[in-house]
C-alpha cells in the first residue's frame, strides 16, 4: 500500500505543495499490531512510480518490497523541481560553487530539520512505526546520497544506518572531512556507501575522494559496507539494481 499526500516546507518553500508518499506493507491489514522500522528517502518522486519520475525511470521500490515481502516502512518526499536549481541547495549541507553555474546556499540543514521534527514525527503518530533510533534509516542517492551521510553523521541521534548511493561528495569536501572526523557517533552506526565505476570520471579525484572518505568513516569504526558498482552510472536504472545490496547492510542483523 502506498499513500500519498501534499505537504509543504515552510522553512524552504512556504506554502508551495509538493508530493510525500508512505509505503506500509500490505500484510499490516492481516495483523494491526504489527509494527515496522522505517526508512526515509530523498527525491521521494523517484522512488515508486515511473510516471512520477524525473526521467521517466523509478528505482521501482514498490516491486522491490512486495516481492520480498519485506518488513519496513518507506516515506518519501519528493525534491524541489524549481528551474534555479534549489534542489542543489535543499540537498547541500554546505554552500559551494560549481563552474559555469555560481554559488548555491547549503540549506541541508533546514531539509533535516524538517525531516527529524516535523515529517518523522508524523510519520511516527500516522502509521505503524518502530520509532527508536534503533529501527530508523535513510537513504538516498546523489546530492540525497551527500543528505545521507550527513544526515548519519549530523542527526545520528535519530539515524542509527544509512545507505549513500553515489553521494555528491564533491561539495565542499572539507567540510565533510571534517564532520566526518568530529560527529558524535553511536557505536552501531551503520552506512552503506557505492559509486558506480562508469561515474568514476564525472567529477576530478572522484576515486581518489571515495577511498579517502571511506577510510575516515572505518577510522571513526563506521560499519561500513562499501562497493564500486562493477559498470553502475548515474541513473535511477543503475541505483535499482542496488537494492538488494544496501537492504542487505540496512537489515544486517536485526530480526523482524
Amino acid at each position: 500500500m502506498i499513500e500519498t499526500w501534499n505537504v509543504t516546507l515552510p522553512q524552504l518553500t512556504g506554502d508551495e505543495p509538493r508530493r510525500a508518499y508512505v509505503y506500509v506493507p500490505d500484510y499490516f491489514e492481516e495483523d494491526e499490531s504489527q509494527r515496522f522500522p522505517v526508512l526515509y528517502m530523498f527525491d521521494g518522486h523517484n522512488v515508486f512510480f515511473d510516471e512520477d519520475a524525473t526521467y521517466g525511470k523509478s528505482w521501482g521500490m514498490k516491486e522491490f518490497l512486495e516481492e520480498t515481502e519485506m518488513p519496513l516502512i518507506v516515506a518519501a518526499v519528493e525534491c524541489n523541481h524549481s528551474p534555479d536549481n534549489a534542489r542543489l541547495s535543499e540537498y547541500s549541507p554546505y554552500s559551494f560553487q560549481r563552474r559555469g553555474m555560481g554559488k548555491f546556499v547549503g540549506r541541508g540543514k533546514l531539509t533535516m530539520e524538517w525531516i527529524v521534527h516535523e515529517f518523522k514525527p508524523y510519520i511516527d503518530h500516522e502509521y505503524p512505526t518502530l520509532p527508536r533510533r534503533a529501527d530508523t534509516f535513510i537513504a538516498g542517492s546523489s546530492m540525497g546520497g551527500l543528505m545521507s551521510l550527513y544526515a548519519l553523521m549530523e542527526y545520528n541521534k535519530y539515524f542509527s544506518r544509512a545507505a549513500a548511493l553515489s553521494p555528491s561528495l564533491w561539495v565542499a569536501p572539507g567540510r565533510i572531512e571534517r564532520l566526518i572526523k568530529t560527529a558524535r557517533l553511536n557505536p552501531d552506526t551503520t552506512l552503506y556507501m557505492d559509486y558506480g565505476s562508469r561515474e568514476m570520471g564525472n567529477h576530478t579525484g572522484m576515486a581518489s575522494g571515495f577511498g579517502h572518505f571511506a577510510q575516515l568513516l572505518m577510522e571513526r569504526r563506521v560499519n561500513l559496507t562499501c562497493r564500486i558498482v562493477p559498470g553502475g552510472d548515474h541513473s535511477e536504472a543503475s541505483w535499482e539494481r542496488q537494492i538488494p545490496f544496501f537492504m542487505d547492510a540496512l537489515f544486517y542483523g536485526k530480526d523482524y
